[in-house]
């Protein structure tokens, strides 16, 4: 059997949680997703683990002014391109050998994830088949920092360069504590990448779907050429071509709210599909806490059954879908309150089971 077909209706979560403590927090992730565990973002613990700063340490020409609470990338200091040599050369060292002792150096340290070393400790004694990191996606990042002038740094490229570059070496260096922990585990990582939403509208209308396709495309490879598996989140409408041509093996979205989306990309999906490419369900409300409130296992079943519906409709094979489906939240929980955001998780780990039990899935 295939690595992959493990994930068949498989559950999985999304980055963050509420929790104040690690423990609380580990514990709801060892309970509800033993087959694919997750490091949680945890920003009531640190706001270092803020979806977007907890990915920065170490990043070339990024500044910190925390006096005047400002932030900001910069390519006219002084050492700004002896900086941007040394930092392409552990890169080109780096990519060549992802074992190389110089990846250390853009890791990601406790200060801004709080959980690492409980979750590289849970992979290293239950051995899963699968265990989930993420970075902030790079046209989210690059859309988000400024540099000194206040300019988005996406539009200078040899900043937006270091952005790609930086979350492609997070990206390898939690492969790499996953792969070391446990050789047998595949590490999935997910690519955070709200922002592709807003790819087309006003706010973007310089920006091409080529060039966006080219940054996600550079950082899937790499990740996959250490024989993990990329994943890109996005939990608004987006077009979802854009992701499935940059070559990930696993598409997530909020399909509680947006299933519908989906399906006008059918032709891509249909491709994607055929070629082993994984649709992760976000069928389970975390940016509605009035839905979730009143969600339950039924509501949530009926959910991804009319999320299905919407790809049969347009000719898509439903055993082709059911076998590369993947049971996710819509979003990560952190907003929610700690009740909330554990009955959520509970609920994606029900609807797996009952969909495995529904389609004669052996667990």
């Amino acid at each position: 059997m295939r690595q992959e077909s493990k994930l068949k209706l498989e559950c999985m979560a999304i980055g963050s949680l509420p929790h104040c403590c690690v423990a609380d927090a580990m514990d709801l992730v060892k309970s509800c997703f033993p087959n694919i565990p997750f490091c949680p973002q945890l920003a009531k613990v640190s706001k270092n683990e803020d979806m977007i700063y907890q990915f920065l340490e170490n990043m070339p020409a990024f500044f910190a002014d925390e006096e005047n609470a400002k932030s900001y990338m910069d390519s006219e200091y002084d050492d700004f391109c002896t900086d941007l040599e040394q930092f392409f050369l552990d890169y080109e060292e780096i990519t060549s050998d992802i074992n190389s002792d110089l990846l250390e150096k853009y890791g990601i340290s406790q200060k801004n994830s709080a959980a690492f070393p409980y979750f590289i400790d849970l992979v290293k004694t239950t051995k899963p088949a699968f265990a989930k990191g993420q970075i902030v996606g790079p046209f989210t990042l690059a859309t988000t920092l400024v540099d000194k002038n206040g300019r988005c740094v996406y539009y200078d490229e040899a900043l937006r360069e270091i952005v790609v570059k930086t979350l492609t070496l997070k990206a390898l260096w939690q492969i790499k504590q996953i792969k070391a922990s446990s050789p047998e585990t595949t590490p999935i990582i997910f690519i955070d990448e709200p922002s592709i939403s807003q790819l087309g509208t006003s706010a973007y209308i310089t920006i091409t779907q080529e060039e966006v396709i080219e940054i996600l495309k550079e950082i899937s490879d790499l990740i996959q050429s250490t024989g993990a598996m990329s994943a890109i989140h996005c939990c608004g409408k987006c077009d979802w071509s854009v992701p499935v041509k940059a070559g990930v093996n696993i598409i997530n979205l909020d399909a509680y709210g947006f299933a519908q989306n989906l399906s006008v990309f059918y032709k891509s999906i249909s491709q994607f599909l055929n070629k082993g490419g994984k649709i992760a369900w976000g069928v389970v409300p975390t940016l509605d806490k009035i839905a979730l409130e009143k969600a339950d296992t039924g509501l949530i079943l009926s959910k991804f059954d009319a999320a299905v519906n919407y790809l049969t409709k347009k000719g898509i094979d439903e055993k082709l879908i059911i076998d590369n489906s993947i049971i996710t939240p819509s979003c990560g929980a952190g907003a929610l309150s700690k009740e909330l955001a554990q009955k959520a998780m509970e609920l994606t780990k029900n609807v797996s089971d009952s969909l495995k039990e529904k389609y004669k899935i052996d667990c």
